[in-house]
Formats: C-alpha cells, structure tokens, sequence
C-alpha cells in the first residue's frame, strides 16, 4: 500500500529528507521515480546533505554512478535515465548490493538488477514549488514508509 505525502516548498522537501535519513542503514535502497524536474535530484542532495556528505551531488546522467564517501555513511548515487530499453547494467547491480546507501533516479530501468526489497519514492510536481509523494516498501521497508507518512 503507498504512503502518499504532499511537500510544500523546497523547505518541506529538506525536512522529508531530514526524516528519511534518521532510517538509514547500511544496505539501505531507495529508488526514485518521477517525471524530469519531479525532485529525484534535489531529494537525493538533501538527503546528502543529511549524511554529512559537503561535496556537490548532482545528477550522474552521463556517468551512470558517482559515490560519496565523506558522510556518515557511503552513497551510491545512480542515474539509470539513458539505462532505457538496454536490460540493465551487471555492474550496477554489484555497486547497488555493495553499497551502504543506495539512491537510485529512474529505478524502473534496473528492475532486474535489485534486490528482493528496497524503498520506493515517486514524485509527482504538482505546480509551483509543490510535490506530491507516493512511498512504498516491502519488507522492512513497510514500516519506514508507514513513518515516512506519519
């Protein structure tokens, strides 16, 4: 069953990912889906931001993958955009299972490439600076999410 959260402002989106890194673990997934400009990016810089990590996270469309090893935990941060229609990617798939946390923009693309549970946000920008969540997660990602919308 989704969670749905409604997010304001950019300050709201900082405070949702304020939440969400209190839940962090390592092994933890989050995949991330929404239309382009939805917030996939800004979530994840927050949620950085959240980890201790200073350095710039911005999208790794071209590169794929880029990590960042100065928080409190390791993030992987994926862009599987250009992954469309190619069947995923082994490697990725290795860098997902190893991580400490994992984000992971346009997930959909990756299917067969993650692991048997993991978080779920789509974002839905619904005019102005406000977004529209919809979180899910099976196992003990169902309980993250339930709080997540609370």
């Amino acid at each position: 069953m989704a969670i749905h959260v409604s997010i304001e402002n950019l300050a709201a989106m900082q405070h949702f990912a304020k939440q969400l890194s209190t839940y962090l673990f390592p092994g933890f997934v989050l995949c991330l889906s929404g239309d382009l400009g939805a917030g996939k990016t800004t979530l994840t810089q927050f949620l950085g931001r959240e980890m201790g990590i200073e350095a710039t996270i911005n999208s790794p469309t071209f590169t794929l993958m880029k990590t960042y090893d100065e928080g409190h935990l390791e993030l992987v941060h994926i862009d599987a955009y250009r992954l469309e229609n190619m069947g995923g990617d082994a490697s990725l798939e290795e860098a997902i299972s190893q991580a400490e946390v994992a984000v992971i923009e346009w997930y959909e693309h990756l299917l067969d490439n993650l692991p048997e549970t993991y978080l779920t946000i789509h974002l839905r920008h619904d005019g102005g600076e406000r977004r529209l969540l919809s979180i899910e997660g099976g196992g003990r990602y169902a309980a993250i999410a339930e709080a997540l919308g609370a």
